[in-house]
């Protein structure tokens, strides 16, 4: 289990990459531009280490795929404001499902 501290961390940066690009993306500013980057980059650095330490490719990206995109999903609903479809409350529902059914051993 030496894959989860860095597997969420991974999660933590790729959303603070996020963040970051958006606010690039509503205000168009360098440094915006280069947090992004930065953040992805240092992301990426805890993905090989949750990998190297077992978290394997399968598993690994599925828990970093649903996890940010859950908690990104939440975050552009009640920070940003961005609407969010029914289709869309079904998906996070099916992803946090999988996420049970993952950890379910």
């Amino acid at each position: 289990m030496n894959w989860i501290i860095p597997l969420s961390m991974l999660i933590v940066f790729e959303l603070i990459a996020d963040i970051f690009a958006k606010e690039y993306s509503l205000n168009n500013t360098l440094t915006l531009w280069l947090a992004a980057i930065t953040s992805y980059v240092i992301a990426n650095a805890f993905w090989l280490n949750a990998i190297k330490n077992g978290s394997g490719l399968g598993r690994g990206t599925v828990l970093f795929a649903i996890s940010a995109a859950l908690i990104g999903i939440t975050l552009g609903v009640f920070w940003y404001k961005e609407p969010v479809s029914k289709i869309q409350l079904v998906g996070m529902f099916l992803g946090l499902t999988s996420l049970i059914f993952i950890f379910w051993e």
